[in-house]
């Protein structure tokens, strides 16, 4: 008991969790609104149009990903290097800032033109209705809604304005919510919850960009955007490191972001409905720990450039028992009860309701396949942030391409010849051997860092 309790003592005295618990909290609390209304999507669509919306959105998505460059990890590490030094160097952080923003909006506008003349292919081989291009187009304008939201992500997440950022993800998730129950009211079908969620990547994309101009001024001065981009890090070095990181995103389309995709292509919308509802039901494991990825990352990354090595180490003890105390009991209870409580009608005060309808239950064997390998990368979330810390982005590269090229070759391979489940059972083997690999790096070159400057 006593041992229990001074356990609690230093969690409760551990400044930098604190500051991380805090932070994430703010994020957390506007992900629950997103989570109820995937619950009243799949509700209002049924199985097979909530999958055409989750081909739609996810294909989207990943040009965008696929072609844009994500400078938010970029900004993190080099703007708050910049700031982290005992004489913090504004200007050169106002140059990455600068920059960062200026390669993601060139890359943005490239990844639209791309989905102009690829939006007619994903709605015929993985939508399987080619009428649905329009829609594929009218959802891309997201991606200009995007120009520069990873950068301008990343300067808020180093000024630590993560209750701005939750505010605008509140916003979103209330607009989004509104416009759907308005929707149901009036009988509405796929096309106005595609535009609903069209209005929340909108908000989602602009509004971290306009935060983000409001505070760069009280951050780096009012001049900012004049610094001269001399002042950036070795070209070589700036240029490597967003190139890896860039990759292991797009890595991350292939392996981890496009299971809807996948299994539209080979088994049709309706499954896709099963896998969009599966992964909803995921999104009840990692909603709370998702939000300690973006507040975790900075605070390793100050850490390291301090060389102060047990902060890390307790940082990361403190974490993980938090995210695998969260993973264990929300997947048991998943596991024991997710089934009735879910996929059941239910009788309340002689009327008969229901969370998911009785069509979504082949959705639960794919959502405990996928509980192996998601709880692993929930539980272990800080895998990668450690690497990118210690300026391994390149060794994070290699280890998500080998995992990704191993998935990929048994998809192709297997989907043909077996069921849906064994894309889940693929994806979570993915995690499982990615994660164990990058976090087993993470941890030795955080002791070798240890021992070469004690």
């Amino acid at each position: 008991m006593s041992a229990l309790l001074q356990r609690a003592r230093g969690f409760a005295s551990d400044r930098l969790l604190r500051r991380v618990v805090r932070n994430s909290t703010y994020l957390f609390a506007s992900n629950v609104i997103g989570a109820v209304l995937t619950i009243a999507t799949a509700g209002l669509l049924g199985v097979q149009a909530f999958g055409v919306l989750g081909i739609i959105t996810n294909f989207v998505s990943n040009v965008n990903r696929l072609l844009s460059f994500r400078m938010g990890d970029v900004v993190v590490r080099y703007m708050g290097q910049a700031l982290a030094q005992d004489q913090p160097d504004k200007l050169r952080a106002a140059a990455v800032v600068k920059a960062a923003g200026l390669v993601e909006a060139l890359t943005s506008l490239a990844a639209f033109g791309v989905l102009a003349l690829l939006a007619p292919l994903g709605a015929a081989y993985n939508a399987k209705d080619a009428a649905l291009t329009p829609l594929f187009l009218l959802f891309g304008v997201s991606i200009l809604a995007n120009l520069a939201s990873e950068t301008a992500t990343g300067v808020l997440q180093v000024t630590g304005h993560f209750r701005s950022q939750a505010l605008i993800n509140l916003a979103q998730s209330v607009l989004v919510a509104a416009w759907i129950a308005l929707a149901a009211l009036r009988g509405g079908g796929l096309f106005e919850v595609l535009l609903a969620y069209l209005a929340g990547k909108i908000i989602l994309g602009l509004g971290p960009v306009l935060v983000a101009l409001y505070w760069l001024p009280k951050a780096l001065g009012a001049a900012w955007w004049r610094a001269p981009l001399a002042l950036l890090p070795p070209w070589k070095e700036f240029v490597w490191f967003g190139i890896h990181t860039n990759f292991s995103g797009t890595i991350n389309v292939f392996a981890r972001d496009s299971e809807v995709q996948w299994v539209g292509f080979f088994f049709g919308p309706t499954v896709s409905g099963y896998y969009k509802v599966a992964l909803a039901l995921i999104n009840l494991v990692v909603m709370p720990i998702n939000p300690f990825i973006s507040t975790t990352y900075p605070e390793i990354t100050r850490a390291f450039a301090a060389r102060q090595w047990q902060r890390v180490r307790d940082l990361l003890r403190r974490v993980t028992i938090i995210s695998g105390g969260w993973t264990a009991a929300v997947g048991l209870g998943l596991l024991l009860i997710g089934q009735p409580l879910l996929f059941s009608d239910w009788n309340l005060f002689g009327r008969t309701f229901h969370i998911y309808r009785p069509e979504y239950l082949p959705a639960f064997p794919v959502l405990l396949v996928l509980l192996a390998g998601y709880g692993t990368a929930n539980t272990l979330f800080w895998n990668r942030p450690l690497l990118l810390a210690q300026g391994l982005a390149g060794y994070a590269l290699r280890v998500s391409f080998a995992a990704m090229a191993l998935k990929v070759a048994l998809a192709l391979v297997l989907l043909p010849r077996t069921g849906y489940l064994a894309e889940a059972a693929i994806l979570s083997g993915y995690f499982i051997l990615s994660v164990g690999w990058m976090t087993w790096r993470g941890l030795r070159g955080l002791r070798q860092a240890e021992a070469a400057h004690v």
